[in-house]
Formats: C-alpha cells, sequence, structure tokens
C-alpha cells in the first residue's frame, strides 16, 4: 500500500484552506473527553491503521521519516471524513 499522493496533493495544492476538521482535531477533541460519535472513532481507526500500514512498508529510515512527516500533514490539514471512504477499511 503506497501513501496516497493524490490525497497529500489535494491537501497541498489547495488555494485557498478552510477550516475543516482534523485527525488530529479529533485526537484533541478525545484527549479532552470529548465523546466521538461513531463516524469519527471509525475515522481514527483507519486513519491509524493506514499510517501503520505506509510506514511498516518502509525499511529505508530517510524515507520513514519523510512518510512520517507526510502522514503528519494529512493528519493535521486533511478532513477527518476522507478516512471514512472504503479504501481505508
Amino acid at each position: 500500500m503506497g501513501l496516497g499522493r493524490d490525497l497529500l496533493n489535494g491537501i497541498l495544492k489547495k488555494r485557498e484552506f478552510t477550516l475543516v476538521e482534523s485527525i488530529g482535531d479529533l485526537k484533541d477533541k478525545l484527549a479532552a473527553g470529548t465523546k466521538l460519535t461513531y463516524e469519527e472513532k471509525t475515522a481514527i481507526n483507519n486513519y491509524e491503521r493506514y499510517k501503520a500500514n505506509i510506514l511498516n512498508a518502509e525499511m529505508d529510515e530517510a524515507r520513514f521519516q519523510n512518510k512520517f512527516k507526510q502522514m503528519q500533514v494529512i493528519a493535521n490539514l486533511g478532513d477527518w471524513r476522507e478516512f471514512l471512504k472504503e479504501e481505508y477499511f
């Protein structure tokens, strides 16, 4: 499973950033004690599984670090609803 270039490029190429709730935002809410919906929990679980698959597949340390940073961008700038899509199950 490769890193979703379309996903990352779509986030980075936006001309105007709108405020969206991200995976990072959901994790912050969870840490603050806010109850999350089933969909929000599912999105977090799907993101974490996707991230683990991406990072576990990388053997080179420099490439691992690069992909780790890319996953941080996706988690903090992308809409959490992206991870409700079937491709992340």
